[in-house]
């Protein structure tokens, strides 16, 4: 693919690596970050929407690894990333920051303590916000500014214009039709690039099995793989829940099955999550069929 825009040679070495998925240095950068993407269009989609100042927002079923993905593209960038966790909880403090009282000279002042971000605009960093659509439709509203050309927010705390610095970053998740969510408005759905990130299957759920778990016996992580594929066909085919297939959940079964056995693995790590007696029942035949 030629590369037509001007990026920072930094970023055009980052893409052109991507592109060259064996290269040893780039594969350590990717398990330094925690996640393997299923092909190499992810990445460099993601890597060049980032580059050119662009947010991007990974939409993807829940344990699909769309935090993990966040991190990866994190240290890839070299860039330190601030954290919201949306929840009909969250409010302007939770995003910007709030005011205390503290000690100066032995007098009392009232002192504002950054949030995320706050923090991150004037760091220059990442901001990854997870599960955009759990929060409050009255409160997102908030961020446009900092979301769109303009990258400024006035803090509704202290008045003050904040202009993002350089290398500022936004990274959302989203997790759709989840009890508790809303649906984007459009205008703010607008203002990402979207990523639609699938579960990790076959040899790149392997080697993240190989690299992010105990379990290192290749029959094992064979059995555990095939697994995985026919919990998320059951998703596909609506006998499952999405939590079901959680990579992450799936991840820690194989953790726990170094030293318990593997059905007993899955259960404690993924059946017993599931809140009907169906879904479990689905999940201990399936695994007592393959361990």
């Amino acid at each position: 693919m030629q590369n037509n825009y001007n990026l920072p040679d930094k970023i055009n070495e980052l893409l052109n690596t991507a592109k060259r998925p064996d290269d040893q240095m780039f594969q350590e950068l990717i398990r330094e970050g925690g996640y393997v993407p299923p092909n190499t269009d992810l990445l460099t989609d993601a890597i060049t929407a980032l580059s050119m100042g662009k947010n991007i927002l990974l939409k993807g079923p829940t344990g699909a690894g769309k935090t993990k993905f966040a991190e990866t593209l994190s240290n890839l960038f070299s860039q330190p990333m601030f954290s919201v966790n949306c929840s009909v909880d969250l409010d302007a403090e939770s995003l910007m920051g709030f005011k205390t009282l503290a000690y100066e000279d032995g007098k009392q002042v009232i002192e504002f303590v950054p949030g995320p971000v706050t923090s991150a605009m004037n760091g220059g960093t990442f901001l990854y916000i997870d599960e955009i659509n759990m929060a409050k439709p009255e409160t997102l509203p908030l961020i446009n500014g900092v979301l769109d050309y303009r990258r400024t927010i006035t803090n509704p705390f202290t008045n003050e214009i904040i202009t993002a610095n350089e290398g500022f970053n936004v990274i959302a998740a989203i997790n759709e039709g989840y009890v508790g969510t809303v649906p984007l408005n459009e205008a703010l759905k607008n203002r990402f690039i979207v990523i639609d990130v699938p579960y990790l299957e076959g040899e790149q759920l392997k080697d993240l099995i190989r690299t992010n778990t105990r379990l290192h016996d290749s029959r094992a992580i064979d059995l555990f793989a095939t697994f995985s594929n026919d919990l998320i066909q059951a998703v596909y085919q609506g006998k499952l829940s999405e939590d079901a297939a959680s990579i992450r959940a799936l991840l820690d079964a194989c953790d726990l099955s170094v030293v318990i056995p593997p059905k007993r693995a899955i259960i404690r790590a993924i059946a017993d999550k599931l809140e009907e007696e169906r879904e479990r029942e689905f999940v201990r035949n399936l695994a007592d069929t393959l361990f």
